[in-house]
C-alpha cells in the first residue's frame, strides 16, 4: 500500500485487494486500453495488491504510441514545407519518423509550435495570414470533438490557412481487431473513462456480444482500478459479459450527444493504419467533403513512402500486449526517455516510459 498515499484509500484499497483474492479464482488476463489507467496501474503498484491469477496487459491506449509511422513522416514532410506552420500536442514533437522528428526538424529552422488546444493553433493562423497553419489531429474520441469544433469555426469564418491532418483513432474498432486475431487470450477490458464519456457505452456491445469479453469503463484513481478489476473478476466468475461502469461520476450510457453531434457533421468513419495492428476497417476519421478547405490531405503533397519499424523495437507488439517493455533488448540500455527509439517511450501516456519510470 506505500503507493496510496491517503490513508483512508490505504483502507479501501485494502479491502478490495482481499475481496478480489477471495472471489477470483480462475485465471484472468485483462487488458487496459488506455494510456492514463498504464501510467496509474504502475504509479500506484495496483498490479502487488492482486493475486498472481490476474494479469493486467498495456494495450494500444495511447494515442502517440499507436501513430502510424507514415503519419509521422507526413508531418515531418510538412513542417520541410515553405510557408508552413505545424502544430502540435507536445507528445508529438519528439517521436521518431523514417529518418527525422519534429523536434530535429524544429532544430533546423522549421516553424513547429507546441500547443494545448486546437483553437491555440486556430489563434496562431489568424496571427500569421501569409502562411499555413496546421494542427495535427492525434488523438482519440476524446480530443475529435474539440478538433472539430476549430474546423467549423475556421469554415465559418473564411479562415482558409487553417488545416488539420487527421489521423485521429477510434478505440472500439481496435478492441475488435485485437480480440479478431485470438492469440491474446484477453479476458476482460478495463475500458477507458475519458473516451467513454464522449462516446457511451453502447460503443463496446459489439465486443461483449462478439467475443463475450466483460468491460468495465473506469476512472483512474487507484481505488478506481481496484474497484473495476473487482468488477471484471465478479463477471468472470460468474460468467456474465456485460458492459459495467465503475465511473459513473464521469460517464453515462449515452456519452455526449453535443460532441457526436459535432464529430459527426466535421468527420466521417475511415479505414486507418495502426502501430502494431495494421489497418483496421473504419478505425480512424476523415474530415467530410464539404470542410475539405480545412483538410491537410487535400491542401497538400502528403504522399511518403511505406515506412518500417526501428530495427529492433518491440513497441508494435507491446501495444497488441503480445510483449511487454522488458523483452525488448533495446530497453534501458539503448531506448530511453532521453533517448526515444520508438514512440512508447516517448509519450507520458507510453508503456514503456511507464516502465522505465516506475518498475525496478
Amino acid at each position: 500500500m506505500k503507493y496510496i498515499d491517503e490513508y483512508r484509500d490505504r483502507d479501501v484499497a485494502r479491502v478490495l485487494s482481499h475481496k478480489i483474492k477471495d472471489i477470483s479464482k480462475k485465471p484472468a488476463r485483462l487488458m487496459e486500453i488506455c494510456g492514463t489507467h498504464t501510467m496509474a496501474i504502475f504509479k500506484h503498484g495496483i498490479r502487488s495488491l492482486l493475486p498472481d491469477n490476474i494479469e493486467l496487459v498495456s494495450g494500444p491506449g495511447c494515442p502517440v504510441c499507436v501513430t502510424a509511422m507514415e503519419e509521422i513522416d507526413r508531418s515531418v514532410k510538412l513542417a520541410r514545407t515553405p510557408g508552413v506552420i505545424v502544430t502540435t500536442f507536445g507528445d508529438m514533437l519528439r517521436v521518431p519518423g523514417t529518418d527525422s522528428s519534429l523536434d530535429a526538424e524544429k532544430a533546423k529552422g522549421a516553424d513547429v509550435r507546441m500547443v494545448y488546444s486546437t483553437f491555440d493553433a486556430l489563434k496562431i493562423a489568424g496571427e500569421n495570414p501569409d502562411l499555413e497553419t496546421v494542427f495535427l489531429g492525434i488523438g482519440f474520441e476524446t480530443t475529435a470533438p474539440t478538433i472539430a469544433a476549430a474546423i467549423r469555426t475556421a469554415h465559418q469564418n473564411h479562415q482558409v490557412n487553417f488545416s488539420i491532418l487527421s489521423a485521429h483513432k477510434l478505440l472500439p474498432p481496435a478492441m475488435d481487431a485485437l480480440l479478431s486475431g485470438g492469440d491474446l487470450g484477453i479476458d476482460g477490458f478495463i475500458c477507458p473513462g475519458h473516451v467513454t464519456t464522449i462516446i457511451g457505452t453502447s460503443s463496446y456491445e459489439n465486443v461483449v456480444t462478439r467475443y463475450h469479453i466483460p468491460c468495465v469503463v473506469v476512472g483512474f484513481e487507484p481505488i478506481d482500478i481496484l474497484q473495476g478489476v473487482l468488477m471484471l473478476v465478479e463477471q468472470i466468475e460468474e460468467r456474465r459479459a456485460d458492459v459495467e461502469i465503475q465511473y459513473t461520476r464521469g460517464v453515462t450510457a449515452k456519452g455526449n450527444p453535443a460532441a457526436l453531434r459535432i464529430m459527426d457533421e466535421v468527420f466521417v468513419p475511415c479505414d486507418s493504419p495502426w502501430r502494431g495492428l495494421g489497418i483496421i476497417p473504419l478505425s480512424g476519421l476523415a474530415i467530410r467533403q464539404n470542410y475539405a478547405a480545412h483538410d491537410a490531405r487535400a491542401r497538400f503533397d502528403l504522399e511518403v513512402p511505406r515506412a518500417k519499424e526501428p530495427p529492433g523495437c518491440l513497441c508494435a507488439d507491446i501495444l497488441r500486449g503480445v510483449a511487454r517493455p522488458v523483452d525488448c533488448k533495446l530497453f534501458r540500455k539503448v531506448c530511453s526517455p532521453r533517448n526515444p527509439i520508438g514512440p512508447c517511450m516517448v509519450s507520458s501516456e507510453g508503456t514503456c516510459a511507464a516502465y522505465f519510470k516506475y518498475s525496478d
